[in-house]
């Protein structure tokens, strides 16, 4: 089994967890999409693929790669304020509440699964056993992160300030059960275009943000508005653009 990752308490990895069940509108509107070629690296593994799962979907960013490459794609996410968003954006995609250890999808239905920015917060023994049940003999397990790229000093200072917990190392390795084999990944740098107002409403969409008390926000936004308008001389409305780091991993179901 590879290992690695963020080493959360199972029950602090709930609490955390729990703080993104409301504010799906939100959190469609300031978080970044995905690079097309995460998606397209990841379905080009396998041939004829046809049907994907997106799992831990959220309000769809990465649902709708999938979509715009043909695949019938279901989605599953435990929030139904991220589905009523998903529902929006994406109609003709089932969309059912359910978690990666507990789909409530069929047997050997999909080529593909996909669980992006939702690895982290799963039972990755549970998880591998159920996303390898729904999937065909040698379907794809894709896990996918988007992260800000921290090789750019200003962006590791902006990280530590927003408490961006993602970041991985790099030695990461994600943990997957021996359901899966031939564990490989991809790497994409690209740029968000943001404004320094669009930033601060980003640091407001992170689990640290939303489980902290009032006091530790407010502190939180102080000291992004010191660092983007004094530190960093950032007219507000500027365009910056932001770095950000896209890891896909694929594996086979065994």
């Amino acid at each position: 089994m590879a290992r690695g990752g963020p080493k959360l308490h199972h029950q602090r990895r709930f609490e955390l967890g729990q703080s993104f069940q409301d504010g799906g509108e939100h959190y469609d509107r300031v978080r970044p999409g995905y690079p097309a070629d995460s998606a397209d690296w990841l379905i080009g593994s396998i041939a004829g693929v046809a049907a994907a799962a997106d799992v831990g979907a959220g309000t769809g960013k990465f649902t709708a790669l999938l979509v715009e490459r043909g695949l019938a794609v279901s989605a599953v996410d435990p929030s139904p304020d991220m589905l009523a968003q998903l529902r929006l954006a994406l109609p003709g995609v089932p969309a059912t509440e359910g978690t990666a250890e507990a789909t409530g999808l069929a047997d050997c239905a999909f080529d593909v699964v996909s669980v992006a920015q939702a690895w982290h917060w799963c039972d990755p023994r549970l998880a591998s056993t159920e996303l390898s049940r729904i999937l065909r003999p040698g379907g794809v397990l894709g896990l996918v992160w988007n992260q800000l790229d921290t090789s750019v000093p200003w962006v590791h200072r902006l990280s530590r300030i927003m408490h961006a917990g993602d970041v991985h190392k790099p030695d990461f390795r994600p943990a997957i059960g021996p359901e899966f084999t031939g564990l490989a990944s991809h790497l994409t740098r690209w740029e968000d275009a943001v404004t320094t107002e669009d930033i601060v409403e980003l640091a407001k969409s992170r689990s640290y943000y939303l489980a902290a008390g009032e006091g530790t926000r407010a502190k939180v936004r102080g000291n992004l508005d010191w660092y983007l308008h004094e530190h960093l001389a950032h007219a507000r409305g500027d365009v910056i653009g932001l770095p950000y780091l896209t890891q896909t991993w694929r594996a086979f179901k065994a």
